[in-house]
């Protein structure tokens, strides 16, 4: 469909025709049936007072001047009687009216011998087919079909009286022309009157379209112009749209913003500490190595959050051991705790299965066990605990390190907010990163100052396990 008010127009003036058409042929159809009934009732009523003006006394001279008054010009009337009388030299039939033609009368005996027949039965020597029975009944004669209505009258004799089908076709083909004409007169009124309603009920369209076309990227404000019910969907959609397109260029230029303020000063400091290096400072070289460290693990970090801030579909869930999910990760994070001589512990309890993508979860608690190595001093501790409450399955991680002040402990879960001993490397997206995954991972993240010094981060599982 190229084209829906062309689609619209063609086929609403096709359906009008069809249903002109299929009108006419009822009418025709109608007019025709009811003609038939009207003129079967007028043969019948005709038939009654012609066979009153005829009896067993009626003498040749009547019949003869009965003849002469059904004949037509061209097409006489016939009496079979014994001595038949000739019509005068002066006689000249006439005809009154034209349809007349389409009529014709008959009288026949006791015996069905025909007596007088009208001008247009006694064509042929054998006449008009006599009637056998009362009542209405189609014949065929002389390549004309008849309506004719017969009845018994005094004496033993017939009278039929007919109409030609060709007049009832004329008048119902009049009738059904007359209902035509006037609907195909109108039919261009109609048509027009069509694409001019069609034109205004797709005008909301247009309307909208043009709101749509006149804006550009930096207007992305809620289409508020009134539509009717049927495009609200439409409409709706479209904002939908327009605001997850919104959020789409918020997180691109959010992770700009955060790369450009992450990036600057590591960058910034390594410059300096290369330019040290190339005047002979000899520990600036191992400085510029940290810097370029921490550098990686920013921009680590900035890309595992730009691809958590794409709205990508919550993976389907899986059954995930959790405790064996956290000795794996335990494991790789063991070298750390080594090289501090720091002591990570992990505390199982029972066999605890939760319904989550293991590399999500796996990427949050990893996040949240390196964090508490970082800012646990050498020689500290690190307690991992996985736990069951009823049936909501837990996970917290416990650290000796300077905790976080408690003014901070909401602000430090967003991009970039740093609480702690900050002579420790970090980008300040590492509690971000976990919040993200947490609410795809429909967990619950809290913090919390222990009372022996040292922050407490608890998961707990919104769903009960698997």
């Amino acid at each position: 469909m190229t084209s829906i008010r062309r689609y619209l127009n063609f086929t609403l003036a096709g359906v009008l025709l069809l249903v002109m058409a299929l009108a006419v042929t009822a009418a025709y159809l109608i007019t025709r049936h009811e003609m038939e009934e009207i003129f079967d009732a007028q043969l019948s009523l005709q038939a009654r007072v012609v066979s009153g003006l005829v009896d067993t006394d009626t003498t040749p001279q009547a019949y003869a001047a009965i003849a002469e008054q059904l004949s037509q010009p061209g097409h006489f009337a016939h009496w079979y009687g014994q001595a038949e009388p000739q019509l005068s030299p002066d006689t000249d039939p006439k005809l009154y009216d034209h349809e007349e033609r389409m009529l014709s009368v008959g009288f026949w005996d006791d015996e069905l011998h025909p007596i007088l027949l009208g001008s247009r039965w006694g064509e042929n020597d054998e006449g008009f087919p006599p009637p056998r029975k009362t009542g209405h009944r189609w014949v065929t004669y002389e390549g004309h079909r008849w309506r004719v209505f017969s009845m018994p009258v005094d004496g033993g004799r017939w009278i039929s009286v007919g109409l030609r089908e060709s007049f009832q076709d004329e008048l119902s083909n009049k009738v059904a022309l007359g209902n035509f004409v006037p609907l195909l007169l109108a039919l261009p009124v109609l048509i027009w009157l069509i694409a001019r309603l069609i034109r205004r009920g797709l005008g909301p369209i247009d309307h909208l379209s043009r709101q749509v076309r006149s804006r550009d990227e930096k207007d992305l404000s809620p289409i508020r112009v009134a539509v009717p019910r049927e495009l609200q969907t439409l409409r709706g959609a479209l904002n939908d749209f327009i605001d997850r397109l919104g959020q789409t260029l918020e997180r691109e230029r959010r992770f700009t913003a955060d790369a450009a303020h992450e990036l600057r000063t590591p960058l910034a400091a390594m410059k300096i500490h290369l330019d040290n290096a190339r005047f002979g400072e000899p520990s600036a070289l191992d400085k510029a190595y940290n810097g370029i460290e921490r550098l990686q693990r920013v921009v680590e970090q900035l890309l595992l959050l730009a691809r958590l801030d794409i709205d990508q579909p919550r993976p389907a869930p899986e059954p995930v051991a959790l405790p064996a999910l956290v000795m794996d990760l335990a494991a790789d994070l063991w070298p750390l705790a080594e090289s501090q001589q720091q002591a990570l512990e992990i505390i199982e309890g029972k066999p605890v299965t939760v319904m989550g993508n293991a590399t999500e979860l796996g990427i949050l608690i990893r996040n949240l066990m390196d964090n508490a190595l970082r800012y646990t001093p050498p020689g500290g501790r690190v307690v991992v605990t996985v736990g069951i409450d009823g049936q909501r399955p837990w996970l917290s991680i416990e650290d000796s390190g300077p905790g976080i002040p408690e003014s901070m402990l909401e602000a430090v879960t967003q991009r970039f907010q740093r609480a702690s001993d900050q002579r420790i490397s970090g980008s300040g997206l590492g509690l971000s990163i976990a919040v993200e995954i947490a609410e795809r991972q429909r967990l619950s993240l809290s913090l919390a100052n222990r009372d022996d010094g040292g922050l407490r981060v608890r998961l707990d599982w919104l769903d009960t396990v698997a």
